[in-house]
């Protein structure tokens, strides 16, 4: 699924409910939503980013908007490090509430949105909201969130996917820096990928390499699921983490030293089996390397926006754009 923007919204106190809304207001009008789904759009960020502040005692909200040629979807991600919930099941019902509200929220949110998806535990609650057309069933689930260094308005990390019936390639780009050199650089780098998706990953990067020479550079990294073989490739220049994660184990790929449009060592492919239970995860350098999923227990088994926001949230750098792509059987 191709991300058309994303915002990562701090949630600090009452004011930053409203601007959650606001950049839900926003998003709607870019998406092309009608004013009936706008204002659900809005009601659904209100309301996520009040749980965040009151149950959570602050955190983030990251509003996305999606698109893959198929229609317009908007997706809320709502991560908090309180308590966590005790009783999902009884927090969904009407009336319920722990904080004195009118205990309509998670009930509401249920009702208007797409999906409602909820992972919570000792270590917080990430709340995720899809609303827009249906997702299609599919053999992999892709996602990926791109947000910017604090206080910009662009980011200089990117990321794409190119899916047929047989094969599945990903793209996580990090242009040097930050700020609109980075972005052009990132973004350069994902419009040569989507003219070359069709080739295997090191002569992607290849293509990639040439088209960057203008730009102040990024590094990158590709990998390509084949459902036929059950093999991941994985080819990367420079500081981009690929994991496969399957039965407790985690295995890392190797990039070589580099940067795409600079200078670059060499263009090498990795294989590697990959297993029916496997999570693959690609991530920047604005993502600290010591995460293990495996320390939230249920994690691995949740949609790959869930395990992409719990790692922006606990492992997120503070001085860079940060960008992580999750590639799971569906």
């Amino acid at each position: 699924m191709e991300i058309a923007f994303a915002e990562w919204i701090p949630v600090t106190d009452a004011s930053s409910v409203g601007e959650v809304r606001r950049t839900a207001l926003s998003a709607a009008h870019r998406l092309g939503f009608d004013e009936t789904r706008s204002g659900e759009l809005a009601l659904l960020a209100t309301e996520a980013s009040r749980n965040v502040l009151i149950h959570g005692g602050g955190g983030q909200v990251v509003l996305a908007g999606l698109n893959e040629g198929s229609g317009p979807l908007a997706r809320i991600l709502a991560l908090d490090r309180g308590s966590g919930i005790r009783d999902l099941s009884q927090a969904m019902t009407d009336g319920y509430s722990t904080s004195g509200t009118m205990g309509g929220g998670l009930g509401a949110m249920k009702r208007i949105a797409t999906v409602l998806e909820i992972f919570s535990g000792k270590t917080g609650t990430v709340v995720m909201l899809d609303l827009g057309r249906a997702t299609q069933a599919e053999k992999l689930q892709i996602a990926g969130i791109a947000v910017p260094y604090p206080g910009e308005r662009v980011c200089g990390d990117a990321w794409g996917t190119h899916v047929t019936s047989d094969r599945a390639v990903a793209m996580l780009v990090d242009g040097l820096g930050h700020g609109w050199g980075a972005a052009e650089a990132a973004n350069e780098a994902i419009a040569t990928f989507r003219q070359r998706a069709h080739l295997a990953p090191a002569e992607i990067l290849d293509y990639t390499h040439d088209a960057l020479r203008k730009t102040r550079g990024a590094v990158a990294a590709i990998a390509e699921l084949r459902s036929k073989e059950q093999v991941v490739v994985f080819a990367g220049v420079g500081n981009i983490c690929c994991s496969l994660v399957s039965k407790g184990a985690s295995r890392s790929f190797v990039s070589h030293n580099g940067t795409l449009g600079l200078r670059v060592s060499k263009f090498q492919e990795f294989r590697a089996d990959w297993p029916s239970d496997a999570v693959l995860i690609l991530h920047s350098d604005g993502l600290q390397s010591k995460w293990d999923l495996l320390a939230y227990p249920g994690l691995i088994a949740r949609h790959p926006a869930i395990i992409g926001g719990v790692l922006l949230r606990d492992f997120r750098r503070q001085r860079d754009d940060a960008s992580v792509v999750v590639v799971k059987a569906a």
